[in-house]
């Protein structure tokens, strides 16, 4: 994304020079020669150098404040061009705001190597320190100033699902070295003058035209899945899933890692503001997100239809498959302090009503039998129940074998009542998104 440097000065001759002498493939460079209409330039292109020079008469210092009071929450770089040599005009400018001083005439060699030295800067200071991209600042500024352009734009918002999974699993380290490769992988695959930043560690934006978006995004998903299998143990590739560490996620199962990228462009919807563009983009994006596989979305034009918008109803209900009657009653009652609605089967059989639950317990059974992991297992494998989360309860100390069946967590006898509480909140959240 090119940067941009707005002068206010009402000087033609002067003026044009200064612009000549910064403007570039990398910079844009708008001429204001009115205070009104800079207010209105800085509000919507958020520049990241603006030079004020003493050709109004307005005092430089007190309308330098004025703009350093109007773009507190961007904070662009302040040149001040000034006839005056005197160092108290100079001390009081810098006081007011400016971050730098010119007395004119000055010299265009020097000029440009300031300036140039001073956007360098500016775009420096909002790099994220691991990347090296743009941060989540730079890059709603950038969305803001594609805004105020009247071109046809594309916005990507691109994600590495299961994210902190795999850092738990694998360490910062291995995240970062995943991070980096998506992040090479997104910047060859754009040109030169496209923008790349980041809204999060794990989430990029890329704004380009309307025409390569969707190639882009088809690229981006082939290529994470191709690479993905790198950066797990042959272990958790051949099981085919993660399992966490620690003591706060002991015992959980994680999928690996995926890419979903929503897209939206301005060929179908009007957009008005950076908060409405970044709605759409994370309401698309998360459409687009499927369970184990990388994935995208792009907006099309609305098709009007009577109802066609179905409203997903929460489901706050609860199997809980125990044959302790003693341990049962005690989670119905608990399960039903807490808002959601139990069913008690005290067998290992696969209920015959119609009702899905968001969330089944099972007590896994003893080591010879295991009923209740083969219950598990069969549970898993009917489309009925495939999106229901699984806590498997057990005196079978195998982490492993459990997970295999398919459950969604471990929970190893005897178990603290907060904790069941705490990953049956968790797993209800998670369902019903």
């Amino acid at each position: 994304m090119q940067s941009v440097t707005l002068i206010i000065d009402k000087r033609l001759e002067l003026s044009t020079k200064y612009k000549k002498l910064l403007e570039s493939e990398t910079n844009k460079v708008i001429i204001s020669r009115d205070l009104i209409t800079s207010i209105k330039i800085i509000q919507d292109k958020e520049p990241d150098l603006i030079i004020i020079s003493d050709s109004f008469d307005d005092d430089l210092s007190d309308f330098c404040k004025q703009v350093r009071a109007l773009t507190y929450n961007m904070r662009p770089i302040i040149v001040a061009l000034s006839k005056s040599a005197d160092l108290n005009d100079r001390i009081k400018v810098l006081e007011n705001g400016a971050d730098d001083f010119l007395s004119e005439p000055v010299n265009s060699e020097e000029f440009k190597v300031r300036m140039t030295a001073h956007l360098r800067r500016e775009f420096e200071s909002n790099l994220d320190s691991k990347q090296e991209l743009p941060n989540k600042n730079y890059s709603l500024r950038a969305i803001k100033r594609t805004l105020s352009d009247n071109k046809n734009w594309a916005i990507l918002y691109i994600s590495i699902e299961n994210f902190e999974s795999y850092k738990q699993a694998y360490t910062e380290l291995a995240s970062d070295k995943l991070i980096k490769t998506y992040g090479a992988i997104i910047k060859a695959s754009i040109g030169e003058y496209e923008y790349l930043g980041q809204i999060a560690e794990n989430i990029f934006l890329v704004i380009t035209d309307t025409i390569k978006a969707e190639r882009i995004a088809r690229f981006l998903t082939f290529a994470f899945d191709s690479v993905a299998n790198k950066f797990y143990a042959e272990h958790d590739i051949d099981r085919g899933y993660m399992i966490l560490q620690g003591d706060e996620y002991a015992g959980r199962r994680a999928n690996f890692v995926h890419s979903t990228i929503g897209i939206i462009t301005n060929e179908f919807t009007h957009y008005k503001d950076t908060t409405q563009i970044l709605n759409a983009l994370v309401q698309i994006h998360d459409m687009a997100d499927m369970p184990n596989h990388s994935n995208y979305l792009m907006e099309r034009p609305q098709i009007q239809g009577l109802d066609s918008v179905l409203t997903k109803e929460y489901n706050n209900k609860i199997m809980i498959f125990e044959t302790d009657e003693a341990l049962s009653v005690l989670l119905n009652t608990i399960l039903n302090l807490q808002g959601y609605n139990t069913e008690i089967i005290n067998e290992y059989s696969i209920p015959k009503n119609n009702e899905i639950p968001a969330l089944i317990i099972i007590d896994a059974g003893d080591l010879e039998k295991k009923n209740g992991l083969n219950l598990c297992y069969q549970l898993k494998t009917q489309e009925k129940f495939k999106n229901s989360k699984i806590i498997v309860t057990s005196i079978i100390h195998d982490k492993e074998l459990v997970l295999n069946t398919g459950a969604d967590l471990y929970l190893p006898k005897p178990y603290e009542i907060p904790n069941l509480i705490k990953w049956v909140n968790e797993f209800m959240k998670e369902y019903n998104i």
